[in-house]
């Protein structure tokens, strides 16, 4: 009876946890900051190519991409309109929705602004990209559930703004709410989204608006609290389904890689870096596979740390070992094969494995430096204009009493 009476006691406790806390909330913020960084910096790089990438320059024609929406039923804002304005307005939005959201401004919001740049762009012309791109493409949805915006965002210091003094009139979000609910109505009643993208649309706008209501009209009552509970649980749903995610792409692309010659003999990573596609700096390729048990070494180290990783989460100190080895692999990948973007991809989803501690320490590392800079930009504005000097002759003793005293 009384294992029974601790079991119950333990499940009580788990499912008190997940429904009352959004559990991971540096971890979330990390792969929100990572994948809005990443497709923004990869927007701003293909901005002079934007147009044959994504518009109406492309060899995947706007009827092609028509075409192949209309079978696969994806969601793509382009396919509104092939109209040159139409797609600047969407690149830059797409563009706008990444910047704020990295930053943390109305997170809810950019989140859903996020996911539709990402699929409206990536589903215009699907062969354009790599893994990189698919890791972002599922992210953007997952994000959309998440509570990403607890720590290191601007919705976090104006939350910590309102609990310590006279919160301020929040005009912004019933902005937003109400241009959003402008933009859906157009699009429902011009019939160029179909009904399920439209009830998930509606559904998203309809949540945030009843969440401002009772945040604004009822933040105690049970409504609320509820609305938490909910949220909590779509949050916490929504990493573990990224942590899962994660762990099958290293899975996958191990096991898949098991069964290729070239991985079994080990010399499957002499031939990336000797391919013109994938060698920015031919001479670095051809140092690093001048020595063959090296490349051996990398080879088969590469298999077996994307095998054994699925298997070694529910361990911390080997995971967080394995994660070192992985970041490594990836900034290796980004700077001898020319990678960047899905190196920063799988950085940012091997994010959410990244321990709490760490993350903390980082998190004040950055803080200190930010507020190094900003006080030496504040003290190199110009030299202090000194005080008019006393008339009771005591400028002496007024000058030793200013001298800052540096402390050890």
């Amino acid at each position: 009876m009384n294992r029974l009476t601790r079991a119950g006691a333990q499940l009580y406790a788990a499912l008190q946890k997940i429904t009352a806390t959004p559990l991971a909330p540096y971890q979330s913020a990390v792969i929100r900051i990572g994948f809005a960084s990443t497709w923004l910096l990869f927007l701003l790089r293909e901005y002079p190519h934007r147009l044959e990438l994504y518009g109406p320059d492309g060899p995947w024609s706007w009827d092609l991409a028509q075409q192949l929406i209309s079978e696969n039923h994806a969601f793509s804002a382009l396919m509104w309109s092939d109209g040159r304005a139409w797609f600047e307005l969407v690149y830059a939005a797409a563009v706008l929705a990444s910047f704020l959201l990295a930053l943390g401004w109305r997170t809810r919001t950019m989140s859903v602004l996020f996911m539709i740049g990402v699929l409206s762009l990536q589903n215009r012309s699907v062969f354009v990209g790599d893994g990189g791109d698919n890791v972002i493409h599922l992210m953007s949805i997952y994000l959309v559930l998440t509570r990403c915006g607890q720590v290191w965002s601007l919705d976090a210091r104006r939350a910590a703004r309102a609990r310590t003094g006279v919160p301020r009139p929040d005009r912004a979000g019933p902005a937003l709410w109400w241009a959003a609910g402008l933009a859906l109505a157009a699009i429902t009643f011009t019939g160029d989204v179909r009904t399920g993208w439209l009830l998930v649309l509606w559904s998203l706008w309809a949540v945030h608006g009843v969440w401002w209501f009772l945040n604004r009209h009822a933040p105690d009552g049970d409504p609320r609290l509820l609305c938490d509970v909910v949220a909590n649980l779509l949050h916490n749903a929504a990493l573990l389904v990224i942590m899962i995610e994660a762990c099958l792409i290293y899975a996958t692309a191990g096991w898949y890689k098991i069964q290729g010659s070239r991985w079994q003999d080990g010399s499957a990573v002499y031939y990336p870096l000797h391919l013109d596609y994938f060698s920015p700096w031919p001479a670095l390729g051809d140092l690093l596979t001048s020595y063959g048990p090296m490349v051996l070494l990398v080879t088969y180290g590469t298999v077996a740390v994307q095998v054994a990783f699925p298997f070694t989460v529910f361990n911390r100190r080997v995971k967080n070992v394995l994660l070192v080895l992985m970041i490594t692999e990836h900034l290796a990948i980004a700077v001898v094969l020319g990678l960047p973007f899905f190196s920063l991809a799988m950085i940012a989803a091997d994010a959410v494995f990244l321990p709490t501690p760490f993350l903390k320490w980082l998190g004040g590392r950055v803080a200190r430096a930010r507020e190094r800079v900003f006080a030496g930009a504040r003290t190199g504005a110009g030299p202090e204009v000194p005080g008019p000097r006393p008339e009771d002759g005591t400028q002496e003793a007024a000058d030793v009493s200013e001298v800052p005293v540096t402390r050890t």
